[in-house]
């Protein structure tokens, strides 16, 4: 049977030092029929520039977009998810790696559960790829779940235009348009499914957006603006009483299973 083909969504900025992983690892997944969408958001850096050449021109299945200034991620993935011909859209960013059964195993869990959206587990690593911990969602993520707290690392999420009946972009916010686009899909189609299985490495960097989470709070406020329609007074009381309690549970379980995952993996070397 023919596989169905998935655009993997990337956008890329002055990331040179971690590119080649993070391409060679779609490049290498067991699911072959795949475009990785490549924007390029303004860099200036020789080194990431002529990256983006060598694989576009070694590889057709590698296609590059430059924008001209640094317009932010978000901006970035809706212009490949515009030139996407696949129906499915999976995601994954310039620094992070998918090990190689990613896309069979998720399109797979897809197909046997009907879903739209699907997520899976993912290591944490550092900038020397050092794993750090383990990051596991629920099995089933429902609306309500999600309104709570994000759920879904974008480095596993794929969707299905097809199920959809369309494509679904990020909003136009500066962070977090990631979980909108996640709410809106669960949203309109039912619950998300997710593998507990680890099937990529998510790397953390200091002065990467995604690890300043307080900066993020009137972010995090925004989206139930937008995706509740809430005024502003009651989706901070949102915020404020069901969004940080969820949080700070869902670290404290992110913490226990990284211990759990880091000890049985030195247990394992012994």
């Amino acid at each position: 049977m023919s596989q169905e083909l998935v655009s993997v969504i990337m956008p890329t900025y002055n990331s040179g030092r971690f590119l080649p992983g993070s391409i060679d690892s779609i490049l290498a997944q067991t699911y072959k029929n795949l475009e990785l969408l490549i924007t390029d958001d303004g860099s200036n850096d020789a080194y990431t520039l002529q990256l983006l050449k060598e694989y576009s021109e070694k590889d057709a299945r590698v296609k590059v977009e430059y924008l001209e200034g640094n317009n932010g991620p978000g901006v970035a993935r809706n212009k490949s998810i515009e030139r996407a011909q696949g129906r499915y859209i999976a995601f994954c960013d310039s620094d992070d790696r998918w090990l190689p059964t990613k896309l069979e195993k998720q399109i797979a869990l897809m197909e046997s559960k009907g879903c739209s959206l699907c997520c899976a587990s993912y290591i944490l690593c550092d900038t020397d790829d050092k794993e750090t911990g383990l990051v596991i969602p629920p099995e089933v993520i429902s609306f309500t779940m999600m309104k709570h707290d994000n759920k879904i690392g974008c480095l596993t999420a794929v969707y299905d235009t097809k199920k959809l009946g369309q494509k679904f972009y990020l909003p136009e916010i500066r962070k977090r348009q990631d979980w909108v686009l996640f709410l809106s899909i669960i949203k309109r189609s039912g619950p998300a499914y997710a593998l507990t299985e680890p099937l990529a490495f998510y790397r953390q960097r200091d002065n990467s957006i995604s690890s300043k989470k307080f900066s993020l709070i009137k972010y995090n406020i925004k989206v139930y603006e937008i995706i509740l329609g809430y005024p502003k007074w009651k989706a901070s009381l949102y915020f404020l009483f069901i969004f940080i309690p969820t949080y700070y549970l869902k670290v404290l379980k992110r913490n226990i299973d990284s211990r759990n995952y880091l000890r049985k993996k030195e247990l394992n070397k012994e």
